[in-house]
């Protein structure tokens, strides 16, 4: 399947900033199953481009002049493959599995999340059905609801609130896995998706041993599949997200985010 992707994000300050440097993993991860096949990303200053130590594509924007707005626009084409059962076949991560066994303070579990997935999973997580149960237990507890909670909110909060979004339905299941013992990472990217508020979407890959890297969309129930664009695999949000960065002035901050995919477009 083919994806044309449009993706604009603007920060607007109140008072000039006189430095901003911001990290952006903006750019599709190159994967067996998934290929940019043209990809260009519209920035206000130069980009310095690197692999980071989770083998995300990343480039770094630097501005030393004052400013009071930041776009970026992002436009592209990505193809991508089937998954069945979201299996994912070879897997450019360069980090050992183990290291995603750690916990962050996102992810934390703590006794109530592990009730909670004690009673979900007496047995654990054994197999890629187990896990597809996990994920529909959390989306059927936590229920999708925008605006009560932000990219600080830890997963035994978003267990107590009841209410997040993608994100939250993320770090709820990592939290669970590394309280059993299994390596599972926080997946960014895009969804298509006829529901818009989901195009920039977040899920998870839980390993286990008898099959690999198992890809599970937790908001949605589902394994991903070629619907799923994957721009960035890390520990949690924190570093996977899109866009992170910090500044110098500015006064008050606000953002605006707009994501578009489409199927099987030709051109940009």
């Amino acid at each position: 399947m083919k994806h044309l992707i449009r993706h604009v994000t603007r920060y607007r300050y109140t008072q000039p900033a006189t430095y901003s440097i911001q990290t952006l993993r903006l750019t599709p991860r190159t994967e067996d199953h998934q290929h940019a096949l043209r990809w260009h990303i519209d920035a206000p200053g130069p980009l310095q481009s690197s692999i980071d130590a989770y083998g995300n594509i990343t480039h770094t924007l630097t501005l030393n002049q004052p400013h009071t707005e930041i776009e970026l626009r992002v436009t592209g084409q990505v193809e991508v493959e089937s998954l069945p059962g979201g299996v994912l076949r070879r897997d450019d991560d360069r980090l050992p599995v183990q290291a995603y066994c750690v916990s962050t303070p996102l992810t934390r579990p703590d006794e109530t999340v592990m009730a909670f997935c004690r009673e979900v999973l007496p047995q654990g997580i054994r197999a890629p059905e187990d896990a597809l149960a996990l994920a529909t237990a959390i989306s059927d507890r936590v229920h999708y609801e925008p605006g009560m909670t932000d990219v600080t909110t830890a997963a035994p909060e978003v267990l107590r609130l009841g209410h997040g979004v993608c994100q939250d339905h993320a770090h709820l299941f990592l939290a669970c896995a590394r309280g059993l013992g299994l390596p599972v990472r926080y997946v960014s990217g895009y969804l298509y998706t006829t529901a818009e508020h989901a195009a920039s979407h977040a899920w998870i890959d839980v390993w286990l041993a008898d099959t690999g890297w198992v890809s599970i969309d937790v908001t949605n129930r589902q394994y991903a599949s070629e619907c799923h664009c994957r721009l960035a695999v890390a520990r949690d949000y924190d570093s996977a997200s899109p866009v992170r960065g910090v500044r110098h002035g500015g006064g008050v901050e606000s953002m605006m985010v707009n994501v578009q995919v489409m199927q099987g477009a030709t051109q940009a």
